[in-house]
C-alpha cells in the first residue's frame, strides 16, 4: 500500500483524501494556510455526515475515517515518508511546475507525482521535471468521494511503472480507474461532456427549445440509460447499422462551433455564472440551489452503493 500525500486542501483535495481514508488508507492533505484547512476540515464534517446518514459508513467508521486523513500547511511534512503525491493546485500551469520543481529537491526518484488537472496534457505539465517517467495523470471527478471515474493518462516519458502503480492505488480507493493510451486535451469525460454542452448551447442559441426542455431530453432519455450502458454499448444493442445510418445523415447537422455559444458568453460578460453568483442559465435562489445540490448527491450517492454491492458481490 503507498503512503498518500494530496496537495492541495480544496474541493476535490480533500474529498480524494476521502476516497483514500475510506478505502482504509492514511493520508495527509497540505493547504496553503489555515484558513485552507478549515474550510477543508468543515467539508470533511459534512460529507461524513452526509455519509452517516445515508448509511455508506457507520457513525464510528466516519470518526476513524477523518482520523486517517491529516491536514497541515507545512509541505515538508506533507510529504514526508510519502511515497505517491496527488496534486490538487489550481490549473494555472506555471503554479504546477514550480510546484513539481520544488517537490523533485524534496523526495526521493521513486515517488509517483500525480495531477488532478482536468485538461492540461501531462508531457506538458512534466516537460521541466528531472525525472519525467514518474509523472502521470489521475484525473478525479468531483465530488471526488462519490464519483468513480478516475482518468489516467501517460505523458510521452511517463513509464510503465507509473502507470501500474496509479492503476494500483486507484483500484486500493475502490474507483473506476481508465487509461487513456493517448494524451489529449480534455482526456475522455470532459471530451464527451462539452460535445453535448456544445449541442446544448447551439440549439438553445437557434431557438430550437427552451432551456428546460433541452435539460429534459436529456435527463429523460439518455440520462436513464447511461449510468448502464455508454455510448458504444448503447450503440450494440441499438443496431450498429441503424446508428451508422443516423450517424451518416446527422452529424453533418450538428454543432461545429469553436468558442462558447452567444447566449453562454453573454451570461459570462455580465457575470450571470450559475449557482455561485444565483444566476446563469437559471435562477439560483438558495433554496434552489441547496435543493437540487441534495438531489444530485443523493441520485450519487445511489449509484454508488449499487456500485458497492456489485464490488461485493464479485
Amino acid at each position: 500500500m503507498e503512503k498518500i500525500s494530496i496537495l492541495g486542501a480544496g474541493t476535490m483535495g480533500h474529498s480524494i483524501a476521502l476516497s483514500a481514508a475510506w478505502a482504509g488508507e492514511t493520508v495527509t492533505v497540505y493547504g496553503i494556510d489555515e484558513q485552507d484547512l478549515s474550510n477543508a476540515d468543515r467539508g470533511l464534517h459534512n460529507k461524513l455526515k452526509v455519509m452517516t446518514d445515508n448509511k455508506l459508513v457507520t457513525v464510528d467508521q466516519a470518526e476513524e475515517i477523518r482520523q486517517r486523513i491529516q491536514l497541515t500547511t507545512f509541505l515538508e511534512k506533507a510529504i514526508l515518508n510519502s511515497t505517491f503525491i496527488i496534486e490538487v493546485v489550481p490549473e494555472v500551469l506555471e503554479l504546477k511546475k514550480e510546484l513539481y520543481s520544488r517537490l523533485e529537491t524534496l523526495i526521493s526518484d521513486d515517488v509517483i507525482i500525480a495531477s488532478n488537472t482536468s485538461g492540461f496534457k501531462p508531457s506538458l505539465l512534466a516537460e521541466e521535471m528531472r525525472l519525467p517517467a514518474r509523472f502521470v495523470v489521475t484525473h478525479f471527478w468531483n465530488p471526488g468521494h462519490l464519483i468513480p471515474l478516475v482518468e489516467v493518462v501517460k505523458g510521452e516519458q511517463t513509464d510503465a511503472k507509473t502507470v501500474e502503480r496509479a492503476m494500483a492505488v486507484l483500484k486500493e480507493m475502490n474507483k473506476k480507474a481508465i487509461l487513456l493510451h493517448k494524451e489529449i486535451p480534455g482526456f475522455i469525460g470532459n471530451r464527451l461532456q462539452y460535445a453535448l454542452f456544445r449541442e446544448a448551447q447551439a440549439l438553445l442559441d437557434a431557438g430550437v427549445a427552451s432551456k428546460e426542455d433541452i435539460d429534459a431530453a436529456v435527463t429523460y432519455s439518455i440520462g436513464r440509460r447511461l449510468p448502464v450502458t455508454g455510448p458504444l454499448m448503447t450503440a450494440d444493442m441499438g443496431g450498429l447499422d441503424v446508428f451508422s445510418a443516423i450517424s451518416n445523415y446527422l452529424f453533418e447537422e450538428l454543432a461545429t462551433d469553436q468558442r462558447s455559444g452567444e447566449t453562454l458568453s453573454t451570461l459570462v460578460v455580465e457575470n450571470k455564472l450559475g449557482d455561485k453568483t444565483g444566476e446563469g442559465f437559471y435562477s439560483w435562489e438558495p433554496d434552489v440551489s441547496a435543493k437540487l445540490n441534495k438531489e444530485r448527491e443523493q441520485t450519487l450517492i445511489h449509484f454508488l452503493k449499487k456500485d458497492l454491492k456489485a464490488g461485493a458481490s464479485e
